[in-house]
């Protein structure tokens, strides 16, 4: 036989208090003021929501699903974008999902209503494009649908940053003098950029850049005479993160999705490539999968040696008397384009002016009777904290008494030697400057290239 045991109510000895009181259909468990502990390993039913979901760790969702009313879901979208199908609304119901990989701005998460159910008054889906969101929603009736209670953007977690070092005589890794949370490295000469850890926001994983390939050179290798164009500019590349790190670039600056370059954690071997020497274009500076032409080098006339005609490159050279044609820029090409050609010779005894080396920013203008042409300008960027203009062309030779040389590109072109002066000079160190046209029977050099990279380290 079953024993059973009627009671309305239990009782504390101690006070008498109750510990358990039926009033009608109600039971209730306690006294007012008292705590009722559910023992440990106990389980509970019909107790009601609190307003909280139960969170299914056991279940990463990486494809489309329907959520169930109470649970919450880690959505992970790094493998791209899915859907969470809300159930069918009930008062109360209550759904929550969360960035399991803070991806959401890269693959965004859709929320999509039951049928003709709304959400936040409105019949139609909504999406999570916010790295690390997560948002918590609640059905409160047909007029507004689900309404999202709790929406959190502030991704507070345990974030590890993007770190490296680098490598090589010269060559730095400095603070950046605008904003202390960005790192410069600047490579003037060969090393490595050693990135050591990624950052855990894979946004921030991709770095600004700037890669400038060697300028032309320009002259003979024996005398007496040489009456060359400009020397064209190194390659001008440039990117940057600009939701990460938007500082002043040059017009030459990439768009998506070139506009900046993603690493991963490893050593990147740079090169910066040399200004050519003489009748030699200059070299071509590398770093990762970005890469600056070397620029071409001026025409020249031979001065006992071959007659050279203009050198192609980043830019391109000057062409001359002997050899008036100038070389194109932009080779090989790019987008944006890395440089211009340089400007045309004109032979018109006994007055010769050569064309001036294409610039980044400009072709080199073509010489005239009266004067060499003017090496084409280069660009500015603020990449190394401060505005800095780079790869000028170099200006051309002159020919003729009382006749000035073309002059320098702004950003390092050297000018171009005439009767009635300058000198003609090298192209300036680490701006990719093309050579100017040199003093008969001369030769002068492209200045260096140059590697920056930028990147947030906190």
């Amino acid at each position: 036989m079953t024993s059973v045991i009627k009671v309305d109510n239990i009782q504390k000895v101690s006070d008498g208090s109750n510990i358990i009181k039926k009033c009608g259909s109600t039971i209730t468990l306690g006294s007012c003021g008292q705590t009722v502990a559910i023992a440990s390993g106990a389980t509970t039913s019909g107790m009601g929501r609190t307003g909280t979901v139960d969170w299914q760790t056991g279940s990463i969702k990486t494809s489309t699903f329907t959520a169930v009313s109470g649970e919450g879901y880690f959505c992970n979208t790094s493998g791209g974008a899915f859907t969470v199908n809300l159930p069918a609304g009930s008062a109360g119901a209550i759904v929550s999902v969360v960035d399991y990989t803070n991806t959401f701005q890269t693959n965004a998460l859709t929320i999509s209503p039951n049928g003709s159910e709304k959400i936040g008054g409105v019949a139609a889906d909504t999406t999570l494009s916010t790295v690390g969101q997560s948002v918590t929603f609640v059905y409160v009736d047909g007029t507004e649908g689900w309404k999202n209670v709790q929406d959190s953007t502030s991704n507070a977690t345990g974030i590890s940053v993007l770190s490296a070092s680098v490598s090589g005589s010269g060559n730095t890794l400095t603070t950046a003098p605008c904003n202390a949370n960005i790192k410069i490295a600047t490579f003037t000469g060969p090393g490595n950029f050693v990135v050591c850890s990624v950052s855990s926001i894979a946004s921030e994983n991709t770095v600004g850049y700037m890669v400038l390939g060697g300028g032309g050179g320009n002259g003979n290798d024996s005398p007496p005479g040489s009456y060359s164009g400009g020397g064209g500019a190194g390659g001008y590349r440039e990117g940057r993160n600009a939701p990460i790190d938007n500082f002043t670039a040059s017009p030459l600056v990439a768009n998506a999705p070139t506009n900046a370059l993603t690493v991963s954690a490893q050593s990147y071997p740079i090169t910066v490539g040399a200004g050519g020497t003489g009748r030699t274009q200059g070299s071509t500076s590398i770093f990762g999968s970005i890469q600056g032409a070397g620029g071409g080098f001026g025409a020249m006339d031979g001065g006992g040696a071959s007659p050279a005609s203009a050198g192609t490159g980043g830019s391109g050279g000057g062409g001359n008397f002997a050899n008036t044609s100038a070389g194109a820029g932009n080779t090989p090409p790019t987008t944006p384009s890395q440089g211009n050609p340089g400007g045309t010779g004109v032979n018109s005894p006994p007055a010769y002016g050569s064309g001036g080396g294409g610039g980044a920013g400009a072709a080199g203008q073509n010489g005239t009777t009266s004067k060499g042409g003017n090496g084409g300008a280069g660009v500015s960027s603020s990449i190394t904290g401060s505005s800095v203009a780079r790869a000028g062309g170099g200006g051309g030779f002159a020919v003729n008494s009382g006749i000035q040389g073309g002059t320098g590109g702004t950003g390092g072109g050297g000018p171009g030697y005439g009767p009635a002066g300058p000198t003609g000079t090298p192209g300036t160190a680490n701006t990719g400057g093309g050579s100017g046209g040199p003093n008969p029977g001369a030769k002068t050099n492209g200045g260096s290239g140059i590697v920056v990279i930028r990147y947030k380290f906190q």
